[in-house]
């Protein structure tokens, strides 16, 4: 198991959950990490909220011209700090 894999597994094992902007930024970190094609992906509806802020904030990566390498890098730094912060 990589790190990456190890660091997406643990995170689901916090003893507490991360606030909203937490979650946001773990899923885009997750999505370019994992190498998930963007250009594939189907915007969500004005009215699905939710998958709205999770499209844009993957978006937001890609558009920063995140590395799959660099966000993997950025993502278990991340659940580290979330470690840190809520237990685990």
């Amino acid at each position: 198991m990589s790190a990456f894999e190890s660091a997406a597994a643990d995170v689901k094992n916090l003893k507490a959950k991360p606030n909203d902007q937490e979650l946001l930024e773990l899923y885009g970190l997750y999505k370019v990490g994992n190498g998930e094609d963007f250009a594939a992906a189907t915007k969500p509806s004005a009215f699905d909220f939710k998958g709205k802020y999770k499209y844009n904030e993957w978006k937001k990566r890609v558009d920063e011209g995140l590395t799959p390498e660099k966000a993997q890098e950025k993502y278990i730094a991340l659940v580290e700090q979330l470690k840190e912060k809520y237990g685990f």
